[in-house]
């Protein structure tokens, strides 16, 4: 029993159901993720090649006022999704609390035959098939994205290794850091994560530096290409369209492309199974989108315009000839007109790090999309089973089979490969955001019907319902606004139109499809219900063994321990309770001889 609490400091949610008696484990996951491992996935899952390579096309389309303005009001959007999710995901924290009916559609549907008054049922039987999947497709499909702007990335060096070689090199990896512990995972992804912060944070530097003549060339360019005197059209450039039409669609061209690049808060609930102390720490990760939206989107946005104009040639002929890797960032184009060598070889190093971390992210992320539908049912069951180590297997396995779809690349153009994911996993994101707000309105007014004040929750989030308005029609609009360039004269493509709006029109059906089959029936307010099994196991959790295992946080709280652990061994230090209690409060055995001395010490100090 001892050894376990050595190895164990906080409890997984197996052992809470057999301590509370439950028939059956809801969730067979293990809680292993630390708070900063959470902190790291959040960001590990949103920075990728989007941000310092694709950001750059945006740049040529709508030039750097665009590009800014655009990405500071998508993040708007974000943030006000991150309220709504926050508040339900902290109050539940499942395996999968984006597709379990917990905290989706259980708000909306019940099928024909539950009671709405057993809470079990309410949460168990009812219908997520629509957003669930299109949550799955959306993250599995990024995965092979990933893997291609890997190769891609690595071309930017030697086009000489196979592409099939990469690619198989990139799944192996995957599959080594997900079909173990989730220890493994979380580990990895907060040093590969690490490295996208240091990236992220280091071409800012660089944009101030130089901006202010730290440069090769000695030029304090500072924000010339913001200056229509200086590049003509800037900082608003037209697009397609001449005049304010032209300046407009440049501007949407920027929105589209930051609505896929802005991530964040549904990486964070993703974990919200598998986090220690999921009351604590979720909180916090969720309340730190605020700051990466701004330092890595917001700020980054506003570098990529400031270091090259927006009609720069290089820039121009490196995206119209797909130039690999590093080669089409704007940042690397602008170390070329600076003259800066080096650099460039550093930084295309750390954004193959990021593109793997982000590709490790969606490995997790869809495999446990994956595992909470199957859990519901609308999936078969065998996609619910975990290994000792909490680690959902045939899940995993799942969604690195649809990762083999990287390999379209061997046979055709890697540009091309790259949109049609890009257009696919767009719709599909910005689907999923508006089925969050529209969840989080039910919630919100079911809250009320039923009397449960909010200050009640463990979390509640600012400027609701408003937030959660503001998202859904944003969200919605966007969602079939991704596409727009294919009906312009002259520019219809069949797989552009198909990868843009497919998902659009699969979500539907699906639902339809389950709410027919299933026979479902739409929630009244004031019959939804909020607990159930897995609200209860975390209750037990948190109550029962992390409130005695983990130490006060404050200083003057840990001080105060130290002096009450003092006056108990002043009086117990000669007794084999001695140890048991070091044991229980640092988590560390001391050997015979170690404890000895501290049990002198104890003597001569009290």
């Amino acid at each position: 029993m001892d050894s376990e609490k050595t190895d164990k400091p906080y409890p997984d949610v197996d052992v809470v159901s057999q301590v509370s008696d439950a028939s059956t484990r809801v969730d067979q996951t293990h809680r292993r993720l630390k708070g900063r491992h959470i902190q790291l996935i959040g960001i590990g899952g949103t920075i990728g090649t989007a941000l310092f390579v694709q950001i750059g096309s945006a740049l040529t389309e709508g030039g750097p006022g665009s590009l800014f303005l655009a990405f500071t009001i998508w993040s708007t959007f974000i943030l006000a999704i991150n309220n709504c999710l926050s508040e339900m995901v902290t109050w539940i924290p499942i395996a999968s609390p984006f597709v379990r009916p917990a905290l989706l559609l259980a708000l909306i549907v019940r099928e024909s035959g539950s009671r709405s008054d057993s809470p079990t049922d309410s949460l168990t039987r009812l219908s997520v098939s629509a957003p669930g999947s299109t949550f799955f497709v959306f993250e599995a499909m990024l995965i092979p994205f990933e893997v291609v702007a890997f190769n891609l990335v690595l071309q930017f060096w030697t086009d000489k290794i196979p592409t099939a070689a990469v690619i198989t090199f990139v799944l192996v990896c995957y599959a080594l850091l997900n079909l173990f512990a989730v220890g493994w995972y979380g580990e990895s992804e907060f040093w590969l994560a690490a490295g996208k912060v240091v990236l992220a944070v280091g071409l800012m530097a660089f944009t101030f530096i130089t901006m202010i003549g730290g440069n090769p060339l000695h030029d304090t360019y500072g924000f010339r290409y913001w200056n229509p005197s200086q590049v003509a059209g800037t900082p608003f450039a037209e697009h397609i369209k001449t005049g304010s039409l032209g300046r407009f669609l440049g501007f949407l061209t920027c929105l589209i492309q930051a609505s896929f690049t802005i991530a964040g808060p549904d990486y964070v609930s993703m974990t919200a199974g598998e986090a220690e102390l999921p009351r604590r720490t979720l909180p916090r990760a969720f309340n730190g989108v605020f700051i990466r939206l701004t330092t890595f989107f917001v700020l980054g946005s506003l570098c990529v315009g400031i270091v090259v104009p927006y009609s720069d040639p290089n820039l121009l002929k490196a995206l119209s000839d797909a130039r690999p890797g590093a080669g089409s960032s704007p940042y690397v184009i602008a170390m070329a007109r600076m003259q800066i060598p080096v650099l460039p070889h550093i930084v295309n190093a750390l954004i193959m790090t990021s593109i793997f971390s982000a590709g490790n992210s969606y490995v997790y992320c869809a495999s446990r999309t994956c595992f909470g539908l199957a859990l519901q049912g609308k999936m078969p069951k065998i996609f619910a089973r975990c290994t000792s180590n909490g680690v959902p297997i045939y899940s995993v396995i799942l969604t690195l089979a649809i990762a083999l779809l990287s390999f379209l690349q061997v046979s055709n153009n890697a540009a091309v490969v790259l949109q049609w994911f890009v257009n696919l996993v767009t719709a599909s994101q910005l689907l999923n955001y508006a089925i969050i707000a529209f969840t989080y309105l039910k919630f919100y007014y079911a809250l009320q019907a039923q009397g449960i004040p909010r200050e009640e929750l463990p979390h509640r989030s600012f400027w609701q319902p408003f937030c959660g308005y503001y998202a859904f029609v944003g969200t919605f609009i966007m969602a079939f606004v991704g596409g727009w360039t294919v009906f312009l004269p002259g520019n219809w493509d069949v797989p552009t139109f198909l990868f843009s709006y497919t998902m659009l029109g699969v979500a539907p059906v699906l639902f339809v499809f389950w709410k027919v089959f299933r026979r479902t029936t739409w929630q009244h307010a004031e019959d939804v219900t909020f607990f159930g099994k897995e609200r209860e196991q975390v209750d037990l959790y948190e109550e029962t063994y992390a409130a005695e295992r983990h130490p006060p946080a404050g200083i003057f709280a840990k001080i105060a321990e130290f002096f009450v652990f003092i006056d108990y061994a002043r009086d117990n230090f000669l007794t084999d309770q001695f140890q048991n209690t070091v044991r229980d409060i640092w988590d560390v055995d001391f050997p015979a001889a170690q404890l000895s001395q501290i049990r002198n010490a104890v003597r001569i100090a009290t």
